[in-house]
C-alpha cells in the first residue's frame, strides 16, 4: 500500500499538504485545476521534491528518504519519452539497464513485456515506424521490466484518438489487476479514467479537498464526498 501521512512541501507563496493511501490492485484519479498541485503530488512521490515534512510510506518501508532510482515505482508519461534511435528492444532495455547490457534473464522480460502489450514481433521497428497508440504500448512495456508495484500516470493520453484511449485503457486495467499496481493518474479529464478508475480525489490549492470512491457508487461527474470535515484532513 501506498501512503502519504502529512506530507508538506512549499514553493513560493503556496502551500500543499496530502493525506492519503492506495491499496495495490487500485486505481485512483488525481483531478484539479492547472495549478491545484497535481504534479507537484507526483513530483514528491517520486523524489523529484523533497517534502517539508511528514512521510511517504510503500507497506512497512519508508521511501521519502530515499532516491529516485530506489523507490518502489515507475512513471509513465504525457509523452511516450521513446528516443528515436534505437528500436523498440534497446527502448525498454533502458528500463531495466542504461547499459543495455543484459543478462538472459532480463532480455527475456523484454519479450515477456511486449507479448502482454500485444506488440510481439516489434523488437526491431525504430518508434518513428510506430502508431502513436503503439509507441505509448512501449512506453508501458518499459514500466512492466521495471517490476515496481507502483506505476504514476502523467496525463498518458496525450495526443491519442478515443479508439487509441479506449485500447490503453483496456491494457492498463488488466495490468493493474494481474500484477497488483496501485497506479494514481493525474488527469483534467474524466473520461479518461472512466472504467478503470476505483477512487478519485481533487486538489485545489495544494490540498486534499474531495475523494470520490466508486465502490459506493459515486461516479466522476457527480458531487463527491467533501474531505474538509474529515479529521484526517485538517491541518496539523
Amino acid at each position: 500500500m501506498l501512503k502519504l501521512d502529512s506530507v508538506k512541501f512549499n514553493y513560493e507563496t503556496q502551500d500543499f499538504e496530502f493525506d492519503f493511501d492506495l491499496a495495490g490492485g487500485r486505481c485512483m484519479a488525481v483531478m484539479g485545476e492547472s495549478g491545484s498541485g497535481k504534479s507537484t503530488l507526483l513530483n514528491l512521490i517520486a523524489g523529484f521534491l523533497t517534502p517539508r515534512s511528514g512521510a511517504i510510506y510503500y507497506g512497512n518501508q519508508r521511501i521519502d528518504q530515499l532516491a529516485p532510482h530506489q523507490r518502489p515505482l515507475t512513471i509513465l508519461f504525457q509523452e511516450h519519452n521513446l528516443f528515436n534511435h534505437l528500436n523498440v528492444y534497446q527502448n525498454i532495455g533502458l528500463g531495466i539497464r542504461p547499459s543495455l547490457k543484459l543478462n538472459e534473464s532480463e532480455k527475456q522480460s523484454i519479450h515477456d513485456a511486449l507479448n502482454k502489450v500485444n506488440l510481439a514481433g516489434t523488437e526491431n521497428r525504430l518508434p518513428e515506424s510506430l502508431s502513436g497508440g503503439q509507441r505509448q504500448r512501449v512506453a508501458i512495456a518499459r514500466c512492466l521490466v521495471r517490476s515496481r508495484p507502483i506505476l504514476l500516470l502523467d496525463e498518458p493520453f496525450g495526443g491519442l484518438n478515443e479508439e487509441l484511449k479506449s485500447d490503453i485503457k483496456v491494457l492498463l486495467n488488466q495490468l493493474k489487476k494481474e500484477l497488483n499496481l496501485a497506479m494514481l493518474w493525474v488527469t483534467h479529464d474524466p473520461d479518461d479514467v472512466e472504467g478503470i478508475v476505483d477512487e478519485a480525489m481533487r486538489l485545489e490549492h495544494g490540498k486534499i479537498i474531495t475523494l470520490i470512491n466508486k465502490c459506493v457508487g459515486e461516479t466522476l461527474t457527480a458531487p463527491a464526498t467533501n474531505l474538509k470535515d474529515n479529521p484526517r484532513n485538517q491541518p496539523k
